[in-house]
């Protein structure tokens, strides 16, 4: 019994070097595959579309010659994503992409050419190759294949990315709230993430907690947003200027301006963050609520990072329709 599981071992070794041997001897020893998160942002649970983890892929010639490799019009055919969670647990593929590797289909591809020092790079959506349906800290790293998948022995393997995804957010969710109405602590914005900034605003309007509402938000470039206020203000004294900064906010709370920022949701779900260091938007979609259907609409709010903090300076909307 021991000597039949060595033979098999040995086998399998065998087997693995050979594999190894027909990569290296197929011209592709000089080409590297590299990843990076493309347009990072904050990534959840859910649809490809909804919550895209798209990863900007490249290939170099790192060798004295041409290399040239194939390349497929359904990536599908040309890649694989894999990911393991921390304990190691490898994530299935995608439903669509078995379906499409065992369908008998024609495979469309055009073949590149990169010189000494020339790059590729095309950029794919991990989550159409893999099912990321829980919140944890993956590690997930990308594997081309020069001369497509029927070829797959040819890999050609990239570095590996830490990817953590988050619980989805959303109104029932939300734990934190800075203060809670009549206490007498003085409120101070936290550095959170640009998410977590509009689901917290959100949350204290559904609320009617003003103070806390009001903390994320940038009042005076909310202001200046309109063209007659920003030349008034410009033009105003520092009194005057605090003045009307105060009437802004007063006007907002009174619900007698820019009523679609201080509306209330019944319900909201985030569906998009993308920030640099310090600029970014946070596409959320909110249903409110009439007496014989939801409204749904797409707001997207602008942020901004100073010291350490982000903070809404500007929005936009669009309707949805009805449900």
């Amino acid at each position: 019994m021991k000597k039949s599981f060595l033979i098999i071992a040995i086998l399998a070794v065998f087997a693995h070097s050979v594999f190894a041997q027909s990569a290296q001897n197929s011209g592709y020893s000089n080409a590297s595959v590299s990843i990076k998160f493309f347009d990072r942002t904050m990534y959840y649970p859910g649809s490809a579309e909804d919550n895209p983890i798209f990863v900007h892929v490249t290939i170099k010639n790192k060798g004295p010659e041409t290399l040239r490799f194939k390349l497929a019009d359904d990536r599908m055919f040309s890649a694989d994503f894999t990911a393991f969670t921390v304990k190691n647990t490898r994530l299935e593929q995608t439903d669509e992409l078995i379906r499409k590797r065992t369908t008998n289909q024609t495979v469309y591809f055009r073949e590149i050419s990169l010189e000494t020092g020339e790059e590729y790079s095309f950029v794919e959506n991990a989550k159409n190759f893999l099912k990321f349906d829980e919140p944890s800290v993956y590690y997930i790293e990308l594997s081309f294949y020069p001369e497509l998948y029927k070829s797959k022995y040819i890999e050609l393997k990239s570095n590996r990315l830490t990817l953590e995804v988050r619980p989805t957010p959303s109104a029932a969710s939300s734990s934190f709230i800075p203060v809670t109405a009549g206490t007498a602590e003085i409120l101070q914005p936290e550095q959170i993430s640009p998410d977590k900034v509009v689901e917290q605003t959100i949350v204290a309007r559904q609320k009617s907690l003003w103070d806390q509402y009001f903390l994320y938000i940038d009042l005076e470039e909310m202001l200046k947003s309109d063209p007659l206020r920003k030349n008034k203000y410009a033009a105003s004294s520092a009194e005057d200027g605090e003045k009307m900064i105060n009437d802004y906010k007063a006007a907002l709370m009174s619900d007698t301006i820019e009523k679609d920022i201080v509306a209330i949701p019944e319900r909201f779900e985030i569906k998009r963050t993308n920030y640099s260091q310090t600029e970014g938007t946070v596409t959320v979609h909110e249903w409110f609520k009439y007496k014989n259907f939801y409204e749904k609409k797409e707001y997207i709010y602008h942020v901004r990072q100073r010291d350490g903090i982000w903070r809404i300076y500007g929005y936009s909307v669009n309707n949805l329709g009805t449900e």
